[in-house]
């Protein structure tokens, strides 16, 4: 007869992994207990509580953490969930986190279900009701929106970079802070202690978000668009280096979920374009957001990274229409998670559609205040926003000291700005030059290389 598991040493190991929701390897398990497991024996503790649906895991070899589930994160709570307060939930989504708490035995597989892509008819279908889309577009307005695409979010990338970057990476259990964040992304700093994959994973989302921002009039819910923002997303973190930006062509299972999804290359093709041919013809940019958040993680069209496609993706609309961008401020991890088992396994909206419109309130405040600090935006800057963000670029790029920049300006600014705006047009380029540090070399899609060589020579 095998032996009875003490239910007090599995409880033990389970508290531990709730007390670090982004995700703990086993070694630091092991140092963490009070008792002294064997690491068979602890493997198999942690097995147990996998089978139990109490943790989930993420990763293989070395590389495999262990994440709290949603079931566990309800008595064993985070205090940073606790002080930002919970998603007030609807009656159904608080049926659908009933339903999918269980351990994973007592819950039945399932598999992908066509009828939830082919019953959704783009402007007749909604996920979201017209009232709470005219709530979210009063939320989303910031005063742009007969200027060109993209213009909002250039004149908030420095912080919608760390804001997205740092809370969409943290969706994935990467243990960077904040603060390393943003040292990561301006200074080029890496954090001490921190796996490779997880700076890896934040400079792949500050590459995908450049080129939300920089193509800003061509994205679109296209083949182009979603393979090229996985291809970023997921440089150097899969096994496969050709599988970036190709849809997947094996099967793939998801962590903490009776859900299995497609497995045939022809029908992840289709059900692919079809998700996109439905996301363009929407009319309404929030109801857009929100069906490729559901319909794009259901399908699983790439080998991973897919829950990461859809939080950029969902930015497509914002970005084209000058609307504030989603950027997953405070969003706890147990409440997204969960919000998708329900799409998974129950094919019911509600409960993400909860964490998505709490979501969008949180980033709309957070970048409202941004746009407080700076002010009413300069109609000339916008207008030649391009041109000077070209000419600083070449600049900076070029090694150009005081004097021959000062020169180089001056003589290609009399080809291509018109007589009356280049004194102008000069004393802005020369002011955003001697403005330059590291904080703000984003915005011109410089390096932190590229500046250091180049203020060496800025005299």
């Amino acid at each position: 007869m095998p032996k009875k598991v003490p239910t007090e040493e599995l409880d033990a190991i389970a508290a531990f992994i709730a007390g670090h929701p982004g995700g703990v390897r086993v070694g630091a398990i092991r140092e963490g207990l009070e008792s002294t497991l064997q690491p068979r024996m602890l493997q198999r503790r942690l097995q147990r509580l996998v089978e139990e649906g109490r943790i989930m895991t993420k990763g293989s070899g070395k590389g495999q953490r262990y994440f709290p589930t949603r079931a566990s994160l309800t008595t064993n709570r985070t205090n940073a969930v606790d002080e930002e307060g919970e998603i007030p939930l609807s009656a159904s989504a608080q049926e659908i986190r009933k339903i999918v708490q269980p351990p994973l035995s007592a819950r039945t597989p399932v598999g992908y279900r066509t009828v939830f892509l082919d019953a959704y008819i783009p402007n007749q279908s909604a996920y979201l009701s017209s009232e709470l889309r005219g709530k979210l577009a009063a939320m989303g307005q910031v005063g742009v929106s007969d200027l060109p695409a993209g213009t909002y979010i250039r004149q908030i990338m420095h912080r919608l970079l760390i804001d997205l970057s740092w809370n969409s990476s943290r969706l994935e259990g990467n243990t960077y802070s904040l603060l390393e964040t943003q040292r990561l992304l301006e200074l080029g700093e890496s954090a001490g202690g921190r796996a490779a994959e997880d700076t890896q994973m934040i400079l792949n989302h500050k590459a995908a978000i450049e080129m939300l921002a920089d193509q800003a009039e061509e994205i679109g819910f296209n083949r182009y668009t979603v393979c090229n923002l996985h291809a970023l997303l997921s440089d150097n973190l899969l096994g496969d280096p050709a599988a970036c930006g190709r849809l997947r062509s094996r099967a793939v299972g998801i962590g903490g979920s009776v859900y299995y999804p497609l497995e045939v290359p022809q029908q992840i093709e289709e059900c692919f374009l079809e998700i996109l041919e439905k996301a363009e013809a929407i009319s309404d940019p929030f109801e857009q957001s929100f069906f490729i958040m559901v319909q794009l993680p259901y399908l699983q069209p790439f080998e991973d990274v897919n829950k990461r496609v859809s939080r950029l993706a969902a930015n497509i609309p914002f970005v084209r229409q000058n609307l504030c961008p989603l950027s997953f401020i405070d969003v706890p991890q147990a409440e997204y998670v969960s919000g998708l088992l329900g799409i998974y396994e129950l094919n019911k909206v509600d409960y993400l559609r909860d964490v998505f419109v709490w979501a969008y309130q949180r980033s709309s405040a957070r970048y409202s205040a941004v746009m407080q600090s700076l002010g009413d935006p300069d109609p000339f800057r916008l207008r030649y926003r391009d041109k000077i963000g070209e000419f600083v670029r070449d600049v900076v790029t070029g090694g150009m000291n005081k004097t021959i920049a000062t020169n180089a300006i001056a003589k290609r600014a009399e080809g291509e700005i018109t007589q009356a705006d280049r004194a102008k047009f000069i004393e802005v380029v020369e002011t955003e030059l001697s403005s330059l540090h590291e904080g703000n070399i984003a915005r011109y899609r410089l390096r932190p290389g590229e500046f250091a060589r180049w203020k060496q020579n800025w005299r």
